[in-house]
């Protein structure tokens, strides 16, 4: 492959741009994909990986890989003291690293050494890095949400088909045994016919309802025009969007709803083998404004039935806003409270709570039984097989080893663009009043308010 050079890619972007190819089943335009070789090693070899977003949370994912011995080629992060602790953490092993702030810039000069790129930045920089990724034929791990935008979700999810790679969503819940073994017992009906599901999260802790006024000087290790990205421009404000507070704002993260629901919505996603959301509507909302998600919000979504399912109605409650316990008694009986967070399935049968983000901790509580029964006790369930594959490590182990062409990711494209669409159609309906009815296969609202939310805005240079 030839030297990527940003220029020539932004030039190639706006050419591409310029004669959109309308996918088969959609509206959304997207560019003409170039395929590319995919770069897989094989199991006995190392993989290069390239990062963008270095402190926090890429730390925690990036660090285990170099631990397990995989390569560390490239370091991107807007922190330039993250960037170099980043580095003398990694040069024993791979002295030959470089460092940048800019994103853009790292896949310049190491675009063509690099196997795979972990990206965990804010939500509005996940498709610009990862879709660049992708394009060079690299594998992809990102942080939960996947992209902030459903057309960076079907864009991301077409790269990644046609050039054959790795993808991973670091929604880690996933890697999680328990959650696999609770999918497991749902999807084998243990509590009937499932139509109703409520999921809650105790978040925001952040800001969000708010807005922002005034400006700050740059901090001389930060490089703020880099932490923007694609983003519109807006001036530095000190403790208000980096390094924690941005997933508020509608044009750097996707609020509560975005954020969590990629964990506490997962497992019932799975267990009912959810797909097409049909509409959303927000029925509850407080501290709604122009600039942030809402403090509080209730939001109803309708997704299609499927095969010999019925179609199902999930309400979700973000701001410390629960359901209300009467429909639970179960619940109450066994735990003593309805959780802080967590999601509840109802089914003709009986329930299923789960009483953290993750799926991990549930109870199945059958129709006429005062009290539920632990998922984890595994001789009640023992006549529901085994159909799910275990994961013999976490979420990044997992993407490495499909790097490696060992196993699958259970959080790839097939799994996080579609539950991630239908989480993003509930975004829309936070800030888009009344019933939305979403058309997934030609990618459309029947309101054009909400059809200008679906694309990102692209700065001037970094188009993607």
């Amino acid at each position: 492959m030839s030297h990527f050079n940003r220029r020539d890619f932004v030039k190639g972007a706006a050419l591409a741009t310029a004669s959109l190819a309308l996918n088969s089943q959609a509206q959304l335009a997207f560019p003409r994909i170039a395929k590319v070789s995919p770069r897989l090693r094989k199991a006995n070899e190392k993989i290069n990986i390239g990062v963008v977003g270095v402190g926090g949370k890429g730390h925690s994912n990036w660090k285990p890989m170099y631990d397990w011995g995989e390569n560390i080629v490239a370091l991107c992060d807007v922190d330039r003291g993250d960037v170099e602790k980043g580095l003398a953490e990694v040069k024993e092993r791979c002295p030959d690293a470089k460092g940048f702030s800019d994103y853009r810039k790292m896949f310049d000069a190491c675009g063509k050494n690099l196997d795979a790129v972990i990206v965990s930045t804010p939500d509005h920089v996940h498709g610009a890095a990862g879709i660049t990724a992708l394009k060079l034929g690299c594998s992809v791990y990102v942080e939960k949400p996947l992209v902030r935008t459903i057309w960076e979700a079907r864009y991301f999810e077409q790269l990644a088909k046609a050039n054959g790679v790795a993808t991973q969503m670091g929604n880690q819940g996933s890697s999680s045994n328990g959650l696999r073994r609770t999918v497991e017992l749902l999807n084998a009906g243990i509590i009937g016919n499932m139509t109703e599901v409520h999921v809650w999260t105790n978040r925001p802790v952040w800001p969000q309802g708010i807005t922002v006024e005034g400006s700050d000087p740059v901090p001389d290790n930060l490089d703020w025009d880099a932490w923007i990205g694609p983003a519109p421009m807006r001036p530095f404000k000190k403790d208000t969007y980096h390094k924690f507070k941005w997933r508020g704002f509608f044009d750097f993260g996707t609020g509560a709803f975005g954020d969590m629901a990629c964990h506490t919505m997962n497992l019932p996603f799975r267990g009912l083998k959810l797909g097409a959301v049909t509409s959303a509507e927000c029925i509850e909302v407080e501290g709604k404004n122009k600039d942030t998600y809402p403090s509080k919000s209730i939001v109803k979504l309708v997704y299609a039935a499927r095969e010999k399912l019925p179609a199902v109605n999930l309400f979700w409650y973000d701001g410390n806003l629960k359901p209300s316990a009467d429909i639970m008694p179960q619940v109450t009986a066994t735990l003593g409270e309805v959780p802080g967070t967590g999601c509840l399935i109802v089914g003709d049968k009986g329930m299923l709570v789960s009483t953290n983000d993750y799926g991990e901790d549930s109870y199945i509580g059958f129709t006429g039984e005062e009290k539920m029964t632990s998922t984890k006790k595994t001789e009640t369930f023992a006549h529901i097989p085994e159909v799910i594959p275990r994961n013999k490590g976490g979420q990044q182990q997992e993407f490495v080893s499909a790097c490696k062409g060992e196993v699958k990711c259970y959080s790839d494209v097939d799994h996080s663009v579609p539950m991630l669409e239908s989480m993003l159609v509930g975004c829309i309906a936070q800030q888009v009043e009344g019933k939305l009815t979403w058309d997934t296969k030609k990618q459309t609202f029947k309101n054009k308010e909400a059809d200008a939310l679906l694309k990102p805005y692209m700065r001037k240079g970094w188009e993607y």
